[in-house]
């Protein structure tokens, strides 16, 4: 998996046993968001969040060994309650049978400030592969003596591949609801203690 190299950040020596340290960030549910976007009959946009985000990221010395995330689809909102509970039903999300949409990396390249990640998103059971793109910012303190990383990812992926297939023909032979889904995530990552391993 290629490397990502931060610029500064937590240090873990090797030690004399040849063994060395395996730095875990957990994401801060509260400084991340997921926003999405629609076209609503061609005309317009319609935006939306999902609010509850968790999961964990670990590298080695600044390469990327892992990262997963859920998402819990029953926080989902687009400033609509009627619309929300139509996308929380069996004809979009069916968050009774699919709580949680879950992403699993893959593979990440990183050039200077630039990001791109690609990985595997899991939604209704269906998985697919994501490539997103964006960039990464850190490592920092906050008051309180935390370190933390933070990213900024945008993508598109087209909601049918995850059996996302409701729509309504208008009038003029279009559709209600445009195919293509822009995503754009922001995550902010705390340090945890790290763990040592045998090299």
């Amino acid at each position: 998996m290629p490397e990502i190299k931060k610029r500064s950040g937590p240090k873990s020596d090797s030690g004399p046993e040849g063994r060395g340290q395996i730095m875990k960030w957990n994401i801060d549910p509260t400084h991340s968001h997921i926003q999405f976007s629609v076209r609503h009959m061609g005309l317009s946009t319609v935006r939306g969040t999902f609010g509850e985000l968790s999961g964990a990221i670990s590298d080695d010395h600044g390469s990327v060994q892992s990262a997963d995330a859920d998402v819990d689809m029953k926080s989902i909102n687009t400033n609509s309650a009627m619309r929300d509970e139509h996308l929380r039903g069996a004809e979009f999300f069916d968050v009774a049978n699919f709580p949680t949409a879950h992403f699993r990396l893959t593979k990440a390249e990183r050039k200077g400030g630039d990001l791109t990640v690609t990985g595997d998103l899991s939604i209704r059971g269906v998985t697919k592969p994501v490539t997103l793109k964006g960039e990464i910012n850190g490592p920092a303190k906050d008051p309180w003596g935390n370190t933390k990383v933070s990213a900024s990812i945008e993508g598109k992926i087209s909601r049918q591949e995850w059996g996302l297939v409701w729509n309504q023909t208008l009038e003029t032979g279009g559709l209600l609801v445009s195919d293509e889904v822009k995503l754009s995530i922001d995550v902010q990552a705390a340090a945890a203690v790290p763990q040592t391993v045998a090299a």
